[in-house]
């Protein structure tokens, strides 16, 4: 990790960024060229920046994680109002080019590596940063590449996330906030919003960032709900849900059935909790979802 933060005169008006052209200069000489791969598209229009700080409801004091430090431009303004920034940038061309950027800033640290080690887990040292019940917030313009992970693992942790503010491709932002018996509702709706309630907050044009990506982006806002299920509990049901998906077109009966339910048993339950015998799992919002994995009816591991 590489120190740079916050301005102690955080409440002043925050100096202007230096030209977009001094940047594209900078990202030249380090021989960079954005990265499909990595899913690099910066967001280079200052008011789509500061709108992200402000629907963040970060304040002073408070512990942030950034995800895609790019060339700083969010960073620094979630850093001029006296955060604990953590920030992580796995192309280290970036993060040679930020740093110079955010040294005004002694709260920020940048770290250079991937957020993810290995498909399944967020990189050691943020979880450490993270901790075990300190409140913490994730603020970022994720990299398209790992913005579904990202936000499964941050709901999935023991310590979640008290708010997500993310700006990530409108399809996601669809798939987190979908409602049950809608065509984008999936596992990552669930996993998301087992432990989080979810919003869209607007959108945001192509012509907002370099390159231009394809596709639309969205902010969306997630916060902690109150009493969540234990982590084993959410990890469990989640292991027990994805399958259903795989056949998400089938019923609840037949797919459970395959897997060594009692389907008799799973037909008198449906019809005792007043659903119909051909119930999808999809038609089912996710704690009632985890009701019925995590109940007896569900065939033994």
């Amino acid at each position: 990790m590489s120190e740079a933060t916050n301005n102690p005169e955080g409440g002043q008006a925050r100096p202007p960024r230096p030209p977009w052209k001094e940047f594209r200069e900078s990202l030249e000489g380090h021989g960079f060229r954005p990265s499909r791969r990595f899913g690099q598209n910066f967001l280079l229009d200052e008011n789509t920046a500061r709108a992200i700080v402000a629907d963040s409801g970060a304040g002073p004091g408070d512990r942030v994680l950034e995800v895609g430090t790019g060339c700083g431009f969010l960073t620094v303004h979630l850093a001029h109002i006296g955060l604990e920034l953590l920030t992580v940038e796995i192309d280290l061309r970036l993060a040679e080019v930020s740093r110079p950027f955010l040294e005004p800033y002694p709260r920020v640290t940048l770290l250079e590596g991937d957020i993810l080690e290995g498909k399944h887990a967020l990189n050691s040292k943020v979880l450490e940063w993270i901790g075990e019940s300190e409140p913490w917030h994730l603020v970022s313009n994720l990299p398209y590449a790992v913005s579904g992970p990202v936000v499964a693992l941050c709901a999935s942790l023991p310590n979640p996330p008290a708010s997500m503010t993310v700006l990530v491709q409108k399809e996601l932002g669809q798939r987190l906030a979908a409602k049950h018996n809608t065509p984008d509702y999936g596992p990552l709706s669930i996993v998301t919003q087992f432990t989080c309630d979810v919003s869209l907050i607007r959108d945001v044009g192509s012509g907002s960032f370099w390159p231009r990506p394809k596709v639309a982006s969205s902010v969306v806002r997630m916060t902690l709900k109150d009493g969540i299920r234990d982590p084993m509990e959410r990890d469990l049901a989640m292991q027990r849900i994805r399958p259903l998906f795989t056949r998400r077109r089938q019923t609840l009966v037949r797919v459970m059935g395959d897997l060594g339910a009692d389907k008799a048993a799973l037909r008198e339950a449906l019809a005792a909790a007043g659903h119909p015998e051909n119930l999808r799992a999809e038609c089912l919002a996710p704690e009632e979802l985890a009701d019925w994995v995590l109940g007896p009816l569900w065939p033994s591991d």
